[in-house]
This record gives C-alpha cells, sequence and structure tokens, in this order.
C-alpha cells in the first residue's frame, strides 16, 4: 500500500511541512509505503489550457507534474497539506490541482476515462487566523480535484491560529492528530 502526501507549502520546516510528515509518519507505521512531494521545489507550469489537448487524460505539457502524474497513479491513498494564502490553498498547490484539467476533461467532456481503483483521500490545512470560511474555501477546491480523480475525501485536519514557523511543534494533540489521520487514511484502505 502505496501513501502519497502532496505538501502545498513552500515553506520549509513550516506548520504544513511538519503536520504532513506527522501524517505520514502515521501511515508508515500503520504498515504503509509513503512518498512525499514538496510542491515547492518542483519546476511546473500552470494549466495552459490548451486547444490541442489529448482526449485521455494526459497532459502535453512537459514539466515536473509529469512525475506527480505518476505518484498519483500509483497511490493507493493521498493526503494533500495547505497552508491558507488569501482564503484559499497556497498557489503551488492551486496550480497543481489545474494541471488535472487535462484529466477532468477526459472523464467529463470526452468520456474515455472510468474510474480504476478505488482511492482515499485526506486533507491538511493550517492558517494564522481563525477565519472559518478560509478552510471552506479551500476544502471545496481539495475535494473538486478528488472527485474528479475517484478519490474518497476521508479525513481532514483543520488547524487555525498557526501563524508562527513550526509553531505547531508546541502543539502535541495536533501532531498526534496528524499522526492518526495517517493511520486511519491506511486502516480506510485496508476495510
Amino acid at each position: 500500500m502505496l501513501i502519497l502526501g502532496i505538501n502545498g507549502s513552500p515553506r520549509k520546516g513550516g506548520n504544513t511541512d511538519i503536520l504532513l510528515g506527522y501524517a505520514l509518519q502515521g501511515a508508515k507505521m500503520a504498515g504503509a509505503s509513503v512518498n512525499r512531494v514538496n510542491l515547492g521545489e518542483y519546476k511546473y507550469s500552470p494549466c495552459l489550457s490548451c486547444d490541442n489537448q489529448r482526449k485521455d487524460g494526459k497532459c502535453i505539457v512537459k514539466d515536473d507534474m509529469e512525475k506527480v502524474y505518476s505518484l498519483f497513479n500509483d497511490a493507493d491513498g493521498i493526503i494533500i497539506a495547505s497552508p491558507v494564502y488569501f482564503g484559499s490553498v497556497s498557489a503551488q498547490l492551486k496550480m497543481m490541482i489545474d494541471r488535472f484539467q487535462c484529466r477532468w476533461s477526459a472523464k467529463y467532456l470526452h468520456k474515455t476515462i472510468k474510474r480504476d481503483k478505488s482511492r482515499t483521500g485526506a486533507f491538511i490545512c493550517i492558517e494564522a487566523s481563525d477565519k472559518v470560511s478560509f478552510f471552506e474555501n479551500s476544502r471545496s477546491v481539495v475535494k473538486n480535484l478528488f472527485v474528479t480523480l475517484d478519490i474518497d475525501y476521508s479525513a481532514e485536519l483543520l488547524c487555525a491560529g498557526l501563524e508562527k514557523k513550526a509553531e505547531v511543534l508546541n502543539k502535541k494533540d495536533l501532531l498526534s492528530k496528524a499522526e492518526k489521520l495517517g493511520a486511519d487514511i491506511v486502516n480506510i484502505i485496508r476495510r
């Protein structure tokens, strides 16, 4: 079993990075193999809305997203983590999500893709303020991706009031919840 973690934060050693690490550790302790993508280290363009797009769900743009597509295809479970920026997910994550437009078009317009395997997903979201609506916006974006990729949205960890870098290390309850989320995803897949 492979769990893929997607870190949408460009900040190394920040709260998002740390919580995703704990979630992947929980998945590993529950018996899964894990893989991690730090989007801030990848070089990829935003969706170019290509006129000559393929009908099989594969993007014609050749960049680091090819690695991401491959990792998504191999994963049994996906954990996406993002900070809230301006009321939604980070630009790095949104750019990655938009690059799945090729998959959306193949599924809904061309009807060339069928559900191939059952997968499970989770979302970890961190924000500095206490505006619940920011979580709603971020959650909606991730849920839309999961629906397009036939990933069941099965768990979430929403953490408000975390502004300082690595502040979450002082919040043992959140670290435990992240670790449990990772283990829960593995256990859901096993059912």
